[in-house]
C-alpha cells in the first residue's frame, strides 16, 4: 500500500515519495509565465463585442382562434444585405403540444432552443409530467435573463396547448422579458404582418380561415421587407398536439395574387 511520505508545494511543483521508492520524486510541472494570470480562467462578466454589426431580419408571427393556435413564419435567414440561407426553419417543435418561433441572431437562437428541449425532457423524466407553457416561458426567462445587456439576441414566442389550461401564446426576448397573450408577430416583418392580423383575426374564425389569414399576414410582410421571404412554414397546435403544412413558396403566391389584381382591375374596366 503506497503512504505518503512528503507533499510540499513550492511554486507549481510538488514532490512525492513512496514508502518502496522514498528517493524517486513524481514531480509535476507546468510551464513557465511571466504572467501567471495568463492561465486563469477568462472573466465572463466582461462582454466581447462583436467585430462586425450583425443585421438580420424576419417575419414571425402567432394568434390563437377557437380552433387552437397558429404559428407561422418566412425561410429567409438574411446577414445584412445577403441572403445568407433561403430555406431556414424558424419554427421548431419542443415537444408534442408545443412550438417556438424564432427570431434574432440565427446561432442563439439554435442553441437555446436545443437548451429548452433539453431542459423540458429532463423535466419531463424527472416529474413523469410535462412542464406546462406558462412554466416553459419563465423557465426560458430566467435562463436568459443573465445575458441581459450582451450580444446574446433571442426572441422566441412559444405557442403550444395545455391539458389544463388549454391554448397558451407567451413572447420571451433575450433580456429576460415575458409576455402573453392572444396574437404576437416578431421581426423586421412585424408591422406589416400585424397590418394584416389586426384587419382580418377572430376567435371565430375556422381552421381554413385562420390558415389564409397567417399566409397572407407572411406574404404580405414579406412582399414589403427585404430581410423576409422565399417561403412560409405554418404549424397549428391543437389538443391533439401540433400538425405541420407542406411548406409553400411565396413566389408562387406572389403570381396568384398579381393575377387576382388583374382580373380585378380589367372587370372594373368592363363595369365602367
Amino acid at each position: 500500500m503506497t503512504v505518503f511520505d512528503q507533499l510540499s508545494l513550492d511554486g507549481l511543483r510538488f514532490n512525492l515519495t513512496s514508502e518502496k521508492n522514498s528517493a524517486i520524486p513524481l514531480d509535476f510541472f507546468t510551464p513557465p509565465s511571466a504572467n501567471s494570470a495568463s492561465f486563469c480562467l477568462p472573466n465572463h462578466s466582461t462582454t466581447v463585442r462583436r467585430p462586425f454589426p450583425l443585421s438580420h431580419g424576419t417575419t414571425t408571427l402567432g394568434f390563437i382562434f377557437q380552433g387552437g393556435v397558429i404559428a407561422a413564419a418566412d425561410t429567409r435567414a438574411s446577414a445584412g444585405g445577403l441572403v445568407a440561407c433561403p430555406a431556414v426553419h424558424k419554427i421548431t417543435p419542443i415537444h408534442s403540444h408545443l412550438v417556438v418561433t424564432s427570431s434574432g441572431s440565427g446561432a442563439d437562437c439554435m442553441l437555446w432552443e436545443r437548451i429548452l428541449t433539453r431542459e423540458i425532457r429532463l423535466y419531463q423524466l424527472r416529474h413523469r409530467r410535462r412542464l406546462s407553457i406558462r412554466g416553459t416561458a419563465k423557465l426560458l426567462s430566467f435562463m436568459l435573463h443573465p445575458f441581459k445587456g450582451t450580444e446574446v439576441c433571442v426572441a422566441l414566442t412559444l405557442c403550444g396547448w395545455d391539458k389544463e389550461s388549454g391554448p397558451k401564446l407567451i413572447y420571451v426576448c433575450s433580456d429576460g422579458a415575458r409576455l402573453q397573450g392572444d396574437i404576437f408577430s416578431v421581426g423586421s416583418g412585424s408591422p406589416y404582418a400585424y397590418g394584416v392580423l389586426d384587419g382580418g383575426l377572430k376567435w371565430s374564425l375556422s381552421k381554413d380561415e385562420a390558415i389564409s389569414l397567417a399566409r397572407e399576414a407572411v406574404f404580405r410582410a414579406t412582399h414589403r421587407d427585404a430581410y423576409s421571404g422565399n417561403n412560409v412554414d405554418l404549424f397549428h397546435i391543437t389538443a391533439q398536439g401540433w400538425s405541420q403544412r407542406k411548406r409553400e413558396d411565396l413566389k408562387e403566391e406572389y403570381y396568384r395574387d398579381m393575377e387576382k389584381r388583374s382580373k380585378d382591375r380589367r372587370g372594373k374596366i368592363k363595369r365602367e
